[in-house]
């Protein structure tokens, strides 16, 4: 979510302390939303937990849980329908009040921003643009319209509106993106790809090649594609652009470059931008460290499976089907590069959900507040660092796929602020593992099936 997450949304330096006393390993990420705030850092918990397929837990509301629309929704204005989470409720309202006056900037910016979390870009390109053309001073609408642009692989159009921030993130992202010629992310090679993971824990591991400098790259849901220092040494990277960062205390130096190629099995892709910095990564089994990461703004440019049951990361050209069949959910993309879905915690919920893999050794995570709203008991007799305590609930889900006394932990994630919508809690790693996941951003449907 941010120039560097440093997995699971820790920042503050309270909170990054709390994640050097679990063993949080930081997988380096970095995201177009630096200036929204957050860094995170992947956990590595105790695991040991089971999950199974139930008829319960049913889907199917857009936003928050369906139960939770009705005679109170009407009562709430499009803002609050916003923040939680109701999306298609909200983007009505805000479409009611521009009927009123369609010069409304903050109703533009929102409609626009909620047309990108389905990446429906056309409207979310209008949109936003008028909205900016009313309000030249909105950083955060230039920002989401410069987002739209680089989903699409439009990089050239994100450089002024990234310049004009006036941000030192979105500054090296412009120097970035204004040193590429044409579009990135350019495909070829076979229409489909089938690599076997090196490892599942602590997360799923394929082979790749960046610039012919070969190595073993994590997959992480809630990253973007990412180097260390080392690879970007061996692939003979410069870097374009720079940004600084200060995680507990510390200064980090971030660089931002265009990899000539990058493989994955038999695809091959071309023009990519990419960052890479120095941080602490788990090692992988056979205790070599990784390559780096690949997350997210790869995955979205294909129809992507993580299959954690057959252990290989499978790449469709978005023309093609997914062959895995389960409940589809449905699919938002927020800050540059989180997933989100809805999910459920006991019998709270649905309610919209991030699915970031990365949390090495946990299935779930949530606020203190959700917790209790769920009837999950909290272990308030050991205690984490900066507020963290450790959950066991007895029920998690995702539609109808449940997970039991799946490990996580409880603390004061800062979702909110960084997404501007509250969430339920975050999926991840050891929920996942007795399935096979499939982010369809065409579709923008969430699969997950046993088969």
């Amino acid at each position: 979510m941010n120039n560097f997450d440093r997995r699971m949304f820790l920042r503050t330096t309270g909170q990054v302390a709390a994640g050097a006393a679990l063993g949080l390993g930081a997988l380096p990420t970095t995201g177009r939303a630096a200036a929204a705030g957050a860094g995170t850092a992947s956990a590595s918990a105790g695991a040991g937990a089971s999950a199974s397929v139930s008829a319960s837990a049913g889907a199917g509301a857009t936003g928050a849980g369906a139960g939770a629309a009705g005679a109170a929704g009407a009562a709430l204005s499009p803002d609050e329908l916003f923040v939680a989470g109701r999306f298609s409720d909200a983007d009505r309202g805000f479409a009611a009040i521009l009927r009123r006056n369609p010069r409304d900037a903050h109703a533009l910016g929102q409609r626009g921003r909620i047309a990108l979390f389905s990446n429906r870009f056309a409207a979310a390109e209008r949109l936003l643009s008028r909205a900016i053309e009313l309000a030249p001073g909105d950083v955060r609408s230039k920002r989401e319209l410069a987002d739209c642009f680089v989903r699409q692989d439009q990089v050239a159009r994100a450089v002024p509106l990234l310049r004009s921030t006036g941000d030192q993130f979105d500054a090296a992202f412009a120097t970035q993106y204004g040193s590429m010629s044409g579009p990135s992310y350019q495909l070829s090679g076979a229409r489909e790809t089938r690599v076997p993971f090196v490892c599942v824990d602590p997360l799923p591991a394929v082979p790749a090649t960046a610039n012919g400098a070969k190595g073993n790259f994590l997959i992480d849901t809630g990253a973007t594609l990412a180097l260390t220092t080392e690879t970007a040494e061996r692939a003979g990277l410069r870097a374009l652009a720079t940004s600084i960062s200060h995680p507990a205390g510390q200064t980090l130096t971030t660089y931002h470059g265009v990899m000539e190629s990058f493989r994955v099995g038999d695809i091959v892709m071309r023009n990519v931008p990419v960052v890479w910095y120095d941080l602490r990564m788990p090692l992988l089994p056979d205790g070599t460290k990784p390559a780096g990461v690949i997350g997210t703004t790869l995955l979205y440019h294909f129809l992507a499976t993580m299959d954690y049951r057959n252990q290989a990361l499978i790449l469709r050209r978005k023309t093609q089907r997914p062959h895995h069949r389960g409940q589809g959910l449905p699919l938002w993309l927020a800050a540059d590069h989180i997933p989100f879905t809805l999910g459920s915690l006991n019998d709270y919920g649905p309610r919209v959900a991030s699915l970031d893999t990365g949390g090495i050794g946990l299935g779930i995570l949530a606020t203190e507040e959700n917790a209790k709203r769920a009837g999950i008991e909290i272990d308030y007799d050991h205690p984490i660092p900066g507020g963290f305590y450790p959950i066991k609930p007895a029920r998690v889900s995702l539609g109808r796929v449940v997970g039991r006394n799946l490990p996580g932990l409880v603390g004061p994630w800062p979702w909110r602020r960084l997404f501007g919508f509250e969430t339920i809690g975050n999926f991840s790693h050891e929920f996942f593992k007795p399935y096979a996941i499939t982010f369809d951003y065409t579709a923008m449907t969430f699969t997950i099936s046993t088969s």
